[in-house]
């Protein structure tokens, strides 16, 4: 249960005790204890620097240095820890220095001097601090039993999530049951001051920047605490969310509460549903049109409201979480995601009233917007697919041409349909190498013809950065190349001349296109 330094001063171990500092601040949080016996601030921020934590100390490490020990103190005060408890020590100060217990005061941390008379040490506190953390008064131990009498009353409850609600109903928690997949399966909430896709986003972001999978892991989400773990059901892996809505419990007591969920699952034969979104995804992903058909009536989706199919990484995590939440807010769209490995891949719905053209700019705005985040983040999507059969197909095509996209256009963090058709287009004729091949990289041949080879790879170098890079801008080809503007005009005036041709005509720039696409590739299929 969660204690106070007031209940750690009525224990045995604090008989008698002095309270020289911070008696109005008894009311701090204990959640663990530690011993302080640094010689330096830096070392005893490094080792005891812990919000709502216990520290125990004789300044023995720095006990001829009141400047260091005021200075610790303060540094304490300012990471949150509870109290500050000095020990007599055989070697060491039996009482605290006069400045130090007016920093202490003026700090609001409780200072607790253990005198002479009293014959505890350091194990004498630590095992009754830990004793009451863990088992709490018998009044308040409440939680476990009371979870077990509402989980296990198979005569009063239908099923396993009835019986759940009931129990955290009583006990003022709320549990969220999320597949590997990140979609919440079984939602039971009691209070609503955090929507549950908050919690799920932050837990994804925690599992993507691999944080682990113990129950002791926190998040503090705008002031809602929730325990996450890992747990079994039926033979499948799941995610874990609790909430302790009023910080009354300890972590060891929601770790308990959780294995408490998982027997009791066992017991009630409890098989979650099924993650209809992922296996949805996964359908278009693996270009099974059937199953995705059956699928998309269970999630109720009609074909215009498929807006888009895209797949990302390198988002950072927090940062796409905001970008995500305004989308949906503002659009009134859905995103569905899958994370396979690095990469998330998404599908964006319709749920709202924006017409199909509208909600369909916004969502290019959204990819605008992802692709901004950091220099690793890459967005490649298909805009507009017409229904199941038009999204597997752009499925089919982001997972075929997303490897080489970046070798081909190294500039660009969003990729649509107009690029990734170009790129499996080529790859098609790439891997092909028929005469149609050999007729595109032929038009680039009067390049390769030039006297000094040195000559002919830096015209070949200004026309792929000029067509396939700078977009026909020969100001930003300089840049690109870091060379003088005159210099490229002056490549692609003789580059004109080799090819008998204007490179920028319309009826050119396809064809060029398609040829400077292929000499890329060969540097990546061989």
């Amino acid at each position: 249960m969660k204690i106070t330094v007031q209940d750690c001063l009525n224990l045995a171990a604090f008989q008698p005790c002095i309270i020289a500092a911070g008696e109005n601040s008894l009311d701090h949080i204990v959640r663990s204890v530690s011993v302080m016996d640094a010689k330096d601030v830096k070392t005893a921020i490094s080792a005891n620097g812990v919000r709502e934590q216990l520290v125990l100390t004789s300044f023995y490490g720095m006990k001829d240095d009141v400047e260091t020990q005021i200075s610790t103190v303060q540094a304490l005060a300012a990471c949150g820890v509870s109290a500050l408890v000095i020990f007599h020590a055989h070697n060491g100060i039996t009482a605290a220095d006069t400045e130090l217990i007016a920093v202490a005061e003026r700090a609001g941390l409780p200072l607790l001097i253990i005198p002479n008379g009293n014959r505890a040490e350091y194990a004498d506190v630590i095992g009754q601090v830990m004793d009451k953390l863990l088992r709490g008064d018998e009044k308040q131990e409440k939680l476990i039993n009371n979870t077990i009498f509402h989980l296990l009353d198979f005569d009063q409850h239908a099923d396993f999530p009835e019986a759940l609600r009931a129990a955290a109903v009583s006990n003022d928690f709320q549990v969220v049951l999320i597949s590997r997949d990140f979609n919440p399966i079984l939602v039971v909430e009691t209070r609503h001051r955090t929507p549950v896709a908050d919690v799920v986003r932050v837990l994804k972001n925690r599992e993507m920047r691999n944080e682990g999978y113990q129950m002791y892991s926190l998040l503090d989400i705008e002031g809602v605490l929730a325990y996450w773990g890992t747990i079994t059901i039926d033979g499948e892996r799941y995610f874990l969310m609790l909430v302790d809505n009023d910080d009354r419990y300890t972590s060891v007591e929601m770790t308990k509460l959780a294995e408490i969920i998982e027997l009791a699952a066992g017991m009630w034969r409890f098989t979650p549903e099924r993650d209809v979104r992922a296996e949805f995804i996964k359908a278009l992903i693996r270009g099974n049109k059937s199953r995705a058909w059956s699928l998309k009536e269970e999630l109720g989706l009609g074909d215009p409201a498929l807006l888009s199919v895209f797949c990302g990484r390198g988002f950072p995590g927090e940062k796409a979480d905001e970008v995500i939440r305004d989308f949906e807010q503002e659009s009134g769209c859905e995103i569905l995601t899958l994370n396979e490995g690095e990469e998330t891949y998404g599908l964006i719905v319709n749920r709202g009233e924006e017409p199909e053209a509208a909600a369909r700019g916004a969502c290019l705005d959204f990819f605008t917007a992802l692709k901004e985040l950091g220099a690793k983040s890459r967005v490649f999507h298909v805009t507009g697919p017409a229904g199941i059969e038009d999204a597997a197909e752009s499925c089919s095509l982001l997972s075929e041409t997303k490897g080489y996209a970046e070798s081909i256009f190294p500039y660009k963090r969003s990729f649509s349909k107009y690029e990734l058709v170009l790129i499996s287009n080529c790859i098609h004729i790439q891997l092909q190498g028929s005469h149609i091949k050999r007729a595109y990289v032929g038009l680039l041949d009067p390049l390769h013809k030039e006297p000094l080879d040195n000559k002919a790879r830096q015209l070949l170098d200004t026309l792929e950065t000029f067509v396939l890079d700078a977009g026909l801008n020969s100001g930003r080809t300089a840049r690109l190349m870091g060379i003088h503007a005159n210099t490229v005009q002056y490549r692609l005036k003789k580059i004109n001349e080799l090819l008998g041709t204007e490179i920028t005509g319309n009826r050119v720039v396809p064809s060029l296109t398609i040829a400077l696409v292929l000499k890329r590739l060969e540097r990546v299929i061989r």
